[in-house]
């Protein structure tokens, strides 16, 4: 427990750090704007082409470990589909659904692949970006196509989710890592030099950013959807990845990591597309802010029964 305490504290630091910024010496929503669109497309996607190009993807379960995170998302995404009846006879409405759809599916890469790194080095983060690659398309595609049906007041085509999926950057990161690494395109020195340096700024600045986007605001009285939220999430999500984990015969270092990518909060990318698509944000803010601070409590648990 203590080995996972010390991956874990430099992570959360860092985010509180961000709330301490975000309130003091930088309280402007364009400086984090700003601040969030550099990470979002050019230093968080070089971090993963970076990763991927040189990882020796021979030595380490790639199937296994994308696998049992792609059939949680999957599960928990149909889980939450079919209690959608049950949860309208709770007043939980459609865009509220959709909040509580996101926070339970969606995951915060920044805190998994520096929590992944930190304890397994770089076989952590290129097992951790292998897991990326397995999830984002898809819990990408749901989120959006889930939007579009119970919240959007515009119902979107297919044509328009399969483009907001084939934009996202880091889709596009990982393919580009992927297909160097597979192909063994020799990549210049200076690419190295370059690609080092922005990699090395990415998941600082990204959980700045994360600590910055919290609203601390309502916590002490959750709505039903936010419980709901925070529990999907936390709890159900890591049992249903490393239930699949054991099942693909995964152990180790590799289990561990599927712990840590079950048990991440969610993305604060999701708050920004129930805005643009008519979801209730203001619950999916206080689903991400519960869920971080928890987390800080629940991914220990959930590493620290399998590393």
């Amino acid at each position: 427990m203590a080995v996972v305490i010390a991956a874990l504290l430099p992570v959360f630091i860092l985010i509180v750090l961000g709330v301490v910024l975000r309130h003091s010496l930088m309280r402007l929503d364009t400086q984090w704007h700003g601040l969030e669109r550099l990470t979002y497309f050019v230093l968080f996607p070089m971090l993963l082409i970076q990763t991927l190009v040189k990882a020796d993807l021979s030595k380490v379960p790639v199937a296994g470990v994308g696998g049992a995170l792609l059939l949680a998302a999957l599960a928990m995404s149909l889980l939450c589909l079919a209690l959608r009846p049950a949860l309208a006879r709770l007043a939980i409405d459609g865009p509220a659904f959709t909040s509580i759809f996101q926070g339970a599916t969606r995951w915060q890469t920044y805190v998994a692949l520096s929590v992944s790194a930190n304890m397994f080095g770089d076989v952590g983060l290129a097992l951790a970006s292998v897991a990326m690659v397995a999830i984002i398309p898809m819990v990408n595609v749901f989120s959006v196509a889930v939007l579009a049906h119970y919240a959007s007041p515009e119902k979107q085509s297919a044509r328009a989710i399969v483009m907001t999926v084939i934009r996202n950057p880091l889709i596009w990161a990982c393919a580009i890592g992927l297909a160097v690494n597979l192909l063994h395109l020799p990549l210049p020195k200076i690419w190295h030099e370059v690609a080092d340096a922005l990699s090395r700024s990415s998941l600082a600045i990204g959980l700045l950013v994360t600590g910055a986007g919290l609203q601390l605001k309502g916590l002490l009285r959750p709505s039903i959807g936010a419980t709901l939220g925070v529990g999907f999430k936390l709890v159900l999500m890591p049992l249903l990845a490393l239930l699949l984990a054991a099942w693909f015969g995964l152990s180790g270092d590799s289990l561990a990591i599927v712990a840590i990518c079950g048990a991440v909060p969610t993305s604060p990318s999701a708050y920004v597309l129930a805005r643009q698509m008519g979801g209730d944000a203001p619950l999916l803010a206080q689903i991400i802010t519960l869920q971080t601070i928890l987390a800080a409590i629940t991914m220990p648990i959930a590493i620290a029964l399998v590393a």
